[in-house]
């Protein structure tokens, strides 16, 4: 019987089933893959906290997870390729955005949030008349679509806008009169 004065064995319960599970512990990974929706919920949950260049890496995993695939095997990830472009757009690369959103409306012309999210980053760059045909065709594909009716409102308003600044710019020409008689009144 061992006592205080000897020195303690090595514990051989718990160490002991640490050891044994350790030897029966699959030597490949049984882990199923994600699906779809849950690399589109990760996506979203690194997004939202701001993790953007992790967010574009597992983009970027995936989508040549799903090119590896072949055409048969994976099939188009809509959801994964929007998200590209989000993230593209935080990260400041607006023109790679752009091309992606613009594809994006090419296959999906029915969804109207490439449209408007496209209709953004034209107008962020002046380009007021490309984004209020981009909104008028996410409105086509959704005329419900409150975020694409506010969105034009505003870049109707910005086209007026700029109108308005041009005529305060231009020489000033006579008048017109309305009650003057044309030629084809005549």
């Amino acid at each position: 019987m061992d006592t205080k004065l000897d020195d303690p064995r090595p514990e051989g319960g718990w160490q002991a089933l640490a050891d044994l599970l350790e030897k029966v512990k699959p030597g490949v990974d049984t882990r199923l893959d994600p699906s779809a929706q849950q690399v589109t919920d990760r996506i979203e949950r690194l997004i939202a906290s701001n993790r953007l260049t992790e967010a574009l890496a597992l983009v970027e995993k995936r989508e040549a997870q799903l090119a590896a695939r072949g055409p048969r095997g994976g099939g188009e990830d809509v959801q994964l390729q929007f998200q590209h472009a989000r993230l593209l757009a935080h990260l400041g690369r607006t023109q790679e955005a752009i091309t992606r959103y613009t594809d994006l409306t090419v296959l999906y012309p029915e969804l109207p949030e490439p449209w408007n999210n496209l209709a953004a980053l034209q107008a962020s760059q002046g380009q007021l008349e490309a984004a209020a045909d981009a909104l008028t065709n996410a409105l086509r594909s959704n005329p419900t679509d409150q975020t694409a009716r506010s969105n034009l409102a505003d870049v109707q308003l910005m086209m007026a806008q700029r109108s308005y600044k041009q005529a305060g710019q231009a020489p000033k020409q006579i008048p017109i009169n309305p009650d003057a008689p044309t030629s084809a009144a005549q």
